[in-house]
Order: structure tokens, then C-alpha cells, then sequence
């Protein structure tokens, strides 16, 4: 078993509405990002409601566990905002008035012309010892405690609030009492179930407890996320993320596509760029996704020409170029349309390459020669092409997604063949 690292956090989300459909924790993100950098390690995420014996029961975990808790949310004036309270009795602490904090209080809410109320003065109450954190954006206050060897740090839930308090006061203050530093890495690969990949990396798993591996699945595409921390240097934290990503890319080879965090259309835009080709695409099933993906990257203009929604069989034939006699012989979703639909699109934008999707993205049209999920996709050049046939599982979202993953990446390794074969052939 791994030993725990120092420098683990936990960041505790409060209001009954994270809980419900409509409001999501994103200050979370946020804190952990800016905590990573720092070299703290984020080892828990909570969300609770505005209950008390919920709060206190997280708290007191929270301080068992961790070095460093984060609480936001809960400060308000409002009878539901209980951090402040709920924490006091935690760390069997009292409240007192805090009269600078009040000062500030009445003078933001003097300008705005509200009156000081009995809701707004329960704002200016903090946890006898505390440090407070000044809010320029809002009238609750932050709060810093430090309960035995643990540091607590209290923030407001608006992300504008919690932001600005953190750059300015807390961020400042970690980074003296970093105890190491954290730094992250991220192979990204496609064409391999989640399953295959742990097959393939799961012998290079570190038992070491300053380098650990995980691995993410979504559709089409399965991301191994790599950390590697030092208490020494980042140089050594980076290095040791290196090797350790060096040996799982080996071992996964072609099937990764960026080391660096790009998604697979900026990778095949640089690659187009690079062999200075153009492409046009094709798409039925699709739906014009994979053009939305490849014109999402800035400059795509360079190497994109065109993009034909071609749905219908009458689009495949006026627009295509492909004859009704192949549709009617061999079905819109067929190898040989797929074929045509390739050949058909780069003739029309004169482009290098033309890459074409047809298929059954359901969640009705199937029958048991061609079932939901059957999508042929091809890849058309001057003098050669490429027809692939796959059969893709899920909604119909996940089918469209799969299928616009699967003809980025035919494109991909096409053109990675190229700059292979090129390289040969100028080796004496």
C-alpha cells in the first residue's frame, strides 16, 4: 500500500442546491487547479446541505484526514448560512464580534443605501482566532483557523468573491507552506477500449507513493492522467513525470494521439498544416460534427475547404457525385458508399484529402444485416483510399461521437504514414 502523501486537502462545497439538478460546484475546480500548482494535493470533494449535523459530521472527518480544509459556501446572512456556526462548535470554539469586519460591513452596505440589519451584523460574527480574509466583492467575510496541526480556511460560495479573496490573500500564504510540488501529465489515445489500455500499462503501475496513474474513459477516446510530486524541486517532480510518461507511450505506441493536452482535431489540423494538404468532409450519420470539430480550431481555414451535410440519398447524389444505381445496389450505408462519398467530396472542394461517415446512428433503422451502430467511414486521396467498417455501441449520441473520433483518427495515422514514408525515402 501507497503511504500518504503531506500536503492532502479537502474542499467542502455547503448549500442544499448542490444537491439538486440545476447548480453545479465550480469553484472546486477552480481550488484544485491553483492547489495542484501550489503542490497540494486534492484528496476529497464533498458537497453537503444545509444541515448542521451533516456539516459538523463532514468537518470532523475533514480534519481527521486532511492538512487543509477548504469550507465555501455558507456565509451569507440568511438563516440557512450555518458554516460559520456549525464550525464554531466543531472546533469547540466561540464567536465574537469581529469590529473591523463589522467597520467594513456598514460602510459597503452605507454606500449602497441598505440598512444595517440583524441578518447582515450575523456576518461580522467569526471563530474566536481566526485570521479573517477581507471581501472586496461581497459583505461575508473569509476566515483562516488553524486547529491543531490542521489549517481551515473558510470562503464565500460566489466564485467572483472566493476568486479574488484567494489570489489575493490565501494563494500568497500556501505557497510558503507548500510541502512539495505536484505537477500532472496526460496521454490521450484512441482506436483502444479502457480495458485494452489497462491491459497493455497495467504491469507499469507505480508502487511508488510520489507518482500515481489513472485511467479515464469517454466515448472514443481513453486518457491516462499521470502526477508525479517532489519535496524537493519541480525540475525533479517534472522529471520523474517524464519517465514515467515515456515508458506508458511506448508501450501504447500509435494508439496515443497528443502527450500535451490537444484533442485529436488540433492534432490532425497541425499535421495538415505541417504536409501543407487540405481536406473536405463528407457526413451523413455525423451529422456535421466532425466539421464543428476541425473549424473549432483556429486557422482550420488553411487546411479546411468544405464540409457536405449529405443526409438524404438525393444530397449523396446531387452533391456527391454518387450514382443513384450504387445506392439502390448496395444501400446509403454501405462500403461502397462511403467510397464514393470520399472521392465525391474531394473532387468538389479540390482538395487533397476527402473524408467521409455513413451509418445507422438509431435509435430506430436497424435490421440484422445492418444494425444500429454500423458506420463505414473512408478516406479518399489522389490515386488511393481507405474504407473501414465499424460497429460503434450506445445512444445515438455516442454513435456520432465514435464516428467522428474514428475518422479523425483514420486521418491521423494516414498522414503520419506519409511523413513516415517520406522519411524513408530520403534516408541514402
Amino acid at each position: 500500500m501507497k503511504k500518504v502523501l503531506p500536503g492532502r486537502v479537502e474542499i467542502i462545497a455547503v448549500g442544499s442546491e448542490l444537491l439538486g439538478p440545476d447548480f453545479l460546484d465550480t469553484n472546486s475546480l477552480y481550488l484544485s487547479a491553483r492547489l495542484n500548482e501550489l503542490g497540494w494535493e486534492v484528496a476529497f470533494k464533498t458537497i453537503v446541505g444545509d444541515q448542521e449535523n451533516d456539516l459538523r459530521l463532514r468537518l470532523r472527518e475533514a480534519l481527521r484526514r486532511t492538512d487543509l480544509v477548504f469550507v465555501m459556501g455558507g456565509l451569507g446572512p440568511t438563516s440557512d448560512d450555518i458554516t460559520t456556526r456549525v464550525v464554531a462548535r466543531t472546533v469547540r470554539r466561540k464567536l465574537v464580534l469581529d469590529k473591523d469586519t463589522l467597520k467594513a460591513l456598514e460602510t459597503r452596505l452605507r454606500r449602497r443605501q441598505i440598512p444595517l440589519s440583524a441578518a447582515n451584523r450575523k456576518q461580522a460574527y467569526v471563530v474566536k482566532g481566526a485570521e479573517v480574509i477581507p471581501n472586496k466583492n461581497g459583505t461575508a467575510p473569509g476566515q483562516w483557523l488553524t486547529v491543531g496541526r490542521r489549517l481551515l480556511i473558510l470562503l464565500p460560495g460566489p466564485p467572483h468573491e472566493l476568486k479574488l479573496m484567494c489570489e489575493e490573500n490565501v494563494w500568497p500564504v500556501l505557497t510558503k507552506k507548500r510541502r512539495g510540488f505536484l505537477v500532472r501529465g496526460i496521454l490521450k489515445t484512441t482506436g483502444l477500449a479502457e480495458s485494452m489500455v489497462e491491459t497493455l500499462i497495467s504491469d507499469l503501475y507505480p508502487r511508488r507513493d510520489d507518482l500515481n496513474v489513472t485511467v479515464l474513459a469517454s466515448p472514443g477516446q481513453i486518457e491516462v492522467h499521470l502526477t508525479a510530486f517532489s519535496a524537493v524541486s519541480p525540475l525533479l517532480a517534472e522529471r520523474k513525470l517524464r519517465r514515467l510518461k515515456s515508458r506508458l507511450a511506448r508501450r501504447i505506441r500509435d494508439y496515443v494521439f497528443s502527450q500535451t493536452g490537444e484533442s485529436l482535431e488540433e492534432v490532425v489540423g497541425g499535421l495538415l498544416r505541417k504536409s501543407n494538404k487540405t481536406l473536405a468532409v463528407a457526413e451523413s450519420c455525423s451529422g456535421g460534427l466532425i466539421g464543428h470539430r476541425l473549424t473549432n480550431v483556429p486557422g482550420s481555414s488553411a487546411y479546411f475547404r468544405e464540409g457536405v451535410i449529405a443526409y438524404s440519398n438525393a444530397a449523396k447524389i446531387d452533391l456527391l457525385f454518387v450514382s443513384s444505381e450504387l445506392i439502390e445496389t448496395h444501400g446509403a450505408v454501405s462500403l461502397q458508399t462511403a467510397k464514393a462519398m470520399a472521392h465525391g467530396v474531394r473532387r468538389r472542394a479540390r482538395a487533397d484529402f476527402g473524408l467521409s461517415v455513413t451509418g445507422i446512428a438509431g435509435p430506430s433503422g436497424g435490421t440484422s444485416d445492418k444494425p444500429v451502430g454500423l458506420v463505414f467511414i473512408a478516406l479518399a486521396w489522389r490515386g488511393g483510399t481507405e474504407v473501414q467498417k465499424n460497429l460503434f455501441p450506445g445512444t445515438r449520441d455516442r454513435i456520432k461521437i465514435q464516428s467522428a473520433q474514428k475518422a479523425l483518427d483514420i486521418l491521423r495515422r494516414h498522414l503520419l504514414l506519409e511523413v513516415r514514408t517520406a522519411k524513408k525515402r530520403k534516408k541514402p
